[in-house]
């Protein structure tokens, strides 16, 4: 009862930085979603502009590296727009079906 509201209540006034702001715990989730949200679109431009181009020849030599085959699990963890997966995927198609 009184416990809890109190732990409740503590957590309220936490607080983390966001930026150059700080704001409460409980609100950062919504600002970082609203800020990928806002940049999903160009996500890929600016990788570019930042890169020049080179983050798309790293990812490919990341796929050749990695030797995707028929069979087995990759998972993408944090993979931004998917584009890695999606590589491999495109990759695997080009893999003969197995007999």
């Amino acid at each position: 009862g009184e416990q809890r509201r109190m732990l409740s209540s503590e957590a309220q006034k936490e607080t983390t930085h966001f930026g150059y702001k700080t704001v409460g715990v409980d609100e950062k989730e919504k600002l970082v979603e609203e800020v990928f949200s806002k940049v999903a679109e160009r996500y890929d431009i600016m990788n570019d502009a930042m890169s020049a181009g080179m983050h798309r020849l790293w990812k490919d030599q990341l796929v050749d590296t990695l030797g995707p085959m028929r069979g087995t699990t990759i998972v993408d963890l944090a993979g931004g727009t998917g584009d890695v997966a999606f590589r491999i995927m495109d990759k695997l198609k080009l893999q003969p079906a197995p007999r």
